[in-house]
């Protein structure tokens, strides 16, 4: 068994999980200040506040592994993005803050504050997740050693920027989608579901420029499909998707286009992956600088002992996961004690 290509599929997993779920969180906070009163805000923010932070466990379990497994992949990406990894824990601090201190006191402007905070913070931290995959996908500037050689205006190249506009809308879509599945029907589901359409419009706009871009931009992206060609059917499940989505919508099957929504993220996930294998972190002045899944892992003894401890964890994630959606299942109910 590879263990090398293992790690690289199990970090692959945790990155999709995160995308999914944390997604419709950050989504939610893109749309909140479309909100049109308090008591919508409110309802908002509780369709999120049981379970935000248990989403945040995948990202945090993708970065332990990302340290363990690839050690230098993990110092070159830490240290070459350090400024946009701080800004992005900001933020996510920040939407912490926010979601905690905006009912602490009646005021209006208090909480329009903290409104604009967990807008702000979450469209940053949205903003900057697709800037990193934009730059996983086009490459960075690294040296002999891996280290990276460009600066924090490289990083905000043209691709990555549009990925990350890209993120954002799709983001703000999959909140939307959820959203309407957990408030209670009447005229704020109504309105949230016309904002599906224009977070849809704006992501499908996205999606396909940014296709053509990366196809003219990167002609690699499309390599190992040569050696892989089952993997294209995964873009036509990726289109079949997107696709389903508006029509889901249309027919009034939310659950349907939630799902649809999901498969979109973690088709693009996959995608991603397969645009990069076997690297992890691509050199794009010099392809043999690039750290891949075997000159960047630990030791093979390393590798094995994660492994195991992987196995053995993750049922532990899945199933906390599962309770706390189980738990706080069903339509959001405004409370005494609610946010």
């Amino acid at each position: 068994m590879d263990l090398h290509a293992v790690w690289f599929i199990l970090l692959g997993a945790l990155l999709a999980g995160y995308a999914v779920l944390d997604g419709f969180d950050l989504g939610v906070g893109i749309v909140h200040l479309l909100a049109r009163t308090d008591r919508d805000r409110r309802l908002f923010m509780n369709a999120i506040g049981p379970i935000w932070d248990g989403n945040e466990v995948w990202l945090i379990t993708f970065g332990g592994a990302l340290f363990a497994a690839f050690p230098m992949a993990y110092a070159t990406i830490f240290s070459g993005f350090y400024s946009a990894f701080m800004t992005l824990l900001f933020a996510l601090i920040f939407r912490a803050v926010s979601i905690e201190f905006r009912s602490k006191m009646t005021s209006a402007a208090w909480r329009r504050a903290w409104d604009f905070g967990f807008f702000g913070s979450s469209l940053v931290a949205s903003f900057l997740f697709g800037v990193a995959v934009g730059n996983g996908m086009i490459g960075i500037a690294l040296d002999e050693r891996g280290v990276f050689t460009g600066n924090i205006a490289d990083l905000l190249n043209p691709y990555a920027v549009m990925a990350g506009l890209t993120v954002v809308c799709m983001f703000a879509m999959h909140g939307a989608i959820y959203l309407v599945l957990k408030i209670p029907k009447g005229e704020v589901q109504d309105r949230v579901r016309n904002w599906i359409w224009h977070t849809w419009g704006l992501f499908l706009v996205f999606y396909v420029l940014g296709s053509m871009y990366t196809l003219v931009a990167i002609p690699r992206a499309t390599a190992n499909f040569a050696e892989h060609p089952w993997a294209a059917a995964v873009v036509v499940v990726n289109v079949l998707a997107v696709a389903n989505i508006p029509r889901s919508v249309f027919r009034g099957q939310m659950r349907h286009a939630f799902i649809s929504s999901g498969v979109t993220i973690i088709a693009l996930v996959f995608l991603f992956g397969m645009a990069l294998w076997p690297n992890l972190v691509t050199a794009s002045n010099d392809p043999s600088h690039s750290l891949t899944i075997y000159n960047a892992a630990s030791s093979p003894k390393t590798l094995w002992i994660m492994f195991l401890i992987a196995i053995i964890g993750m049922p532990f994630v899945l199933t906390y996961t599962i309770a706390v959606y189980w738990t706080f299942r069903g339509r959001v109910e405004l409370r005494e004690h609610s946010y």
